[in-house]
């Protein structure tokens, strides 16, 4: 899940402090190294979700919060931590995420209840929210617009997926060998020495016109809407008797927070989101694929992941070189997408992208309690892999479509939040809805394993299906809602970018 733009949009950057003589290939590889760990947290720990389950004693209905608490509070405070950065220097804000990222690894590695695990992937989702749009803003203020920008940008944008699949491999690894708290573990040393080496790698920055001005109740009560909506989704299908009238409750007082968030924006002086953007139809149109496609992404890793262990019996580290596959196939539908969306339109490209998403997914609601990885998932893999890549880059060039240069920032802000929210909200529908038959079915499978083992297979055909519903969703919307951007358009933008 990339993030390709600092979110202020007025301001143009002040150049880097004066200092030594910093390295532009040192700067890249670092501050692609801490947005490297930001991207693999979102995936690592898909692989462990199950013995965390069982040592942790975590119900299945909440496991979800694991995942997508950390999107959440990442998606959350994109926007308002870029402002943060700009305004009291980039190179300050990097190294208090990467500080408040170690910190927080090191409590959820140590976490011995659920709540804990969860408050602790809550504070890593912040500190990776500081890291993310820190680093990027640090990375286009030190290569120059043009072909060295455009290199190392495109590094940057690399890594999102390779991260997705880096994490749920490196998970299967980890938790197979020292154990599952050593994925949070291997953060500790990597932030804490990141942040001490800054200062020596990259100068600082910060924006030529400042402003004290935060929209800080926007991001507060956004935020707050979002955790609560999932919160409540979660609640529909807790294990528990939980009251009606508190779920028509958590939904209610979420509407409300979105719409408060709304009147806020409406009169705050510096807005989070200034709301005049929405009315570009491309814009618009990207932002809602966003969530959609980002929810059928996060949804297909949790629970292919929850399938391959606890039905097909995959050890954690088989689990994770089962998704290699999908990690190479997603690279070269990227590369081949990157090709031609300089030839056609961004339009044709998303709508071929989703089919192979929702054709993949498909796949996978078909595959049996006995499936062969050769016949059954690897070609389901190998469909979302090419889908998934060919969706994201002209995603990324709708997302930017007939975007002034001070609002590229704002643009960037917006697709990247979808993404984030889109993943953590699209699980929580996809979770809501696989395990509302949960007691229905272990009811009639009266403890024999053979009917435990194809109600299990049940719960996860449903995720898959609601899963493909999501990128069929993303087709139709992108066949009405996505304007037909010229090919010259887009490259302009890509270029501008």
């Amino acid at each position: 899940m990339s993030i390709q733009e600092s979110p202020l949009r007025s301001s143009a950057p002040a150049p880097a402090e004066p200092g030594p003589a910093y390295r532009p290939g040192l700067i890249l590889a670092f501050l692609c190294l801490a947005g490297f760990m930001t991207f693999l947290d979102v995936s690592i720990v898909n692989v462990a979700l199950p013995t965390i389950e069982d040592e942790l004693h975590i119900s299945q209905t909440a496991l979800q919060y694991v995942v997508t608490t950390y999107g959440m509070l990442l998606g959350g405070f994109l926007l308002l931590t870029g402002r943060l950065a700009d305004t009291f220097g980039r190179r300050r804000m990097l190294q208090t995420g990467l500080v408040l990222f170690a910190l927080s690894s090191l409590a959820a590695g140590f976490a011995d209840t659920a709540a804990l695990l969860i408050a602790a992937r809550g504070a890593q989702g912040l500190g990776a929210a500081f890291i993310a749009t820190a680093a990027l803003s640090l990375l286009t203020n030190n290569f120059e617009e043009g072909p060295a920008r455009n290199k190392a940008l495109g590094a940057w944008g690399a890594l999102s997926g390779v991260a997705a699949v880096a994490g749920v491999t490196l998970g299967g690894l980890l938790t197979d060998g020292p154990g599952w708290r050593w994925i949070f573990f291997i953060n500790v040393p990597i932030g804490l020495i990141g942040a001490l080496i800054a200062p020596m790698v990259v100068g600082e920055s910060k924006a030529a016109e400042r402003t004290r001005s935060f929209d800080v109740a926007g991001a507060v009560v956004l935020t707050a809407g979002l955790i609560l909506l999932i919160f409540t989704l979660g609640q529909t299908v807790d294990d528990s008797d939980v009251p009606m009238g508190r779920i028509y409750g958590g939904f209610a007082l979420s509407a409300l927070l979105i719409v408060g968030f709304l009147l806020i924006e409406r009169r705050a002086k510096a807005p989070l989101i200034p709301l005049a953007i929405f009315r570009r139809p491309s814009l618009r149109a990207a932002n809602v694929i966003a969530v959609l496609l980002l929810g059928t992404c996060v949804s297909l890793f949790f629970f292919a992941s929850l399938f391959m262990q606890q039905v097909l019996d995959y050890s954690a580290v088989t689990t994770g070189l089962a998704y290699v596959p999908l990690a190479l196939t997603t690279a070269v539908g990227a590369g081949i997408a990157s090709q031609v969306v300089t030839k056609v339109a961004a339009k044709p490209v998303l709508m071929v992208g989703l089919s192979l998403v929702a054709t993949g997914m498909m796949l996978l609601w078909r595959a049996p309690s006995d499936a062969s990885y050769v016949i059954d998932l690897l070609p389901a893999f190998i469909i979302c892999g090419l889908g998934l890549g060919a969706s994201f880059v002209p995603l990324q060039v709708s997302a930017f479509a007939g975007s002034e240069e001070h609002e590229s920032g704002l643009a960037a802000g917006l697709i990247n939040t979808a993404q984030e929210v889109g993943g953590a909200v699209g699980l929580a529908v996809a979770a809501t809805f696989a395990f509302r038959r949960i007691p229905e079915l272990e009811a009639a499978a009266h403890g024999v394993p053979a009917l435990v083992l194809e109600a299990r297979t049940t719960v996860f055909h449903d995720a898959f299906l609601i899963s493909a519903g999501f990128a069929a969703a993303g087709f139709l919307v992108t066949l009405i809602l996505l304007p037909l951007t010229r090919a010259e358009d887009q490259n302009t933008n890509v270029a501008a970018h």
